[in-house]
């Protein structure tokens, strides 16, 4: 049986919004349906900032260090940092002869009870100060003598949609069926409300299945943790 030999399906913003639309039983007939959709879309998109980590939106950063500068902005786009690791070269440089060394994420209150956040030498912790657009602060400050590079792992935002032709969402393909789900839930809390309780239990149930696809396949290692209390 032949086949279309085709793996590259994809969804428009608005064929997005229709198949929201239809699924609630209706059809947008005014620029304002279009608008309101839109808004919704880009809403569904920051409850999934607070759903996990997406793996498609995972990128890997870096940062020239600069001697005894302590804390450093990350780009506009980012939501939180994952991972650190200092680096004796620039990704562009990399050989066989790089060396990284991991840093270990701190909390703020850990951070705050060090004693000279502006002493230099190697640095070993970072902390993430989650503002709108995130800060990372190394301890100690670096001197940036050997490892002159910090390079860091982040979780990012989700593109806005902006307009309705010709431009698809920043969605990984495992996840159209939950978006176009989840625009119908938001859209019938509006359009349709006898249909809410039915549009959630779908949307629900679709993300659960995405989340639980968007995973790395590694093995796992499981240790007993030794206990002894009389020593």
């Amino acid at each position: 049986m032949a086949t279309s030999g085709s793996t590259s399906f994809n969804l428009n913003i608005d064929e997005i919004i229709d198949e929201g639309y239809e699924r609630c039983g209706l059809m947008p007939m005014a620029g304002y349906d279009l608008k309101t959709a839109r808004r919704s879309l880009n809403l569904l998109f920051a409850d999934w900032g607070n759903r996990g980590v997406h793996l498609w939106k995972v990128e890997l950063n870096e940062q020239a260090l600069t001697a005894g500068t302590a804390t450093y902005t990350t780009p506009a786009n980012v939501n939180d940092v994952l991972e650190a690791y200092i680096s004796t070269t620039a990704s562009a440089g990399d050989g066989p002869n790089t060396q990284d060394v991991a840093l270990t994420k701190i909390d703020r209150s850990a951070y705050s009870a060090l004693p000279n956040k502006l002493a230099t030498g190697q640095p070993s912790q970072y902390y993430v100060d989650r503002q709108t657009t995130p800060k990372i602060s190394l301890y100690v400050a670096p001197d940036a003598s050997t490892y002159t590079t910090l390079k860091f792992y982040t979780i990012n935002r989700i593109e806005d949609a902006t307009a309705y032709n010709n431009q698809q969402a920043d969605v990984a393909y495992r996840f159209l069926p939950c978006m176009c789900a989840g625009l119908a839930y938001y859209l019938s809390m509006k359009k349709a409300p006898e249909r809410i309780e039915a549009m959630k239990l779908i949307y629900e149930d679709e993300l659960k299945r995405a989340l639980d696809e968007d995973g790395q396949r590694t093995s796992l290692y499981v240790s007993p943790q030794s206990y002894y209390p009389n020593l």
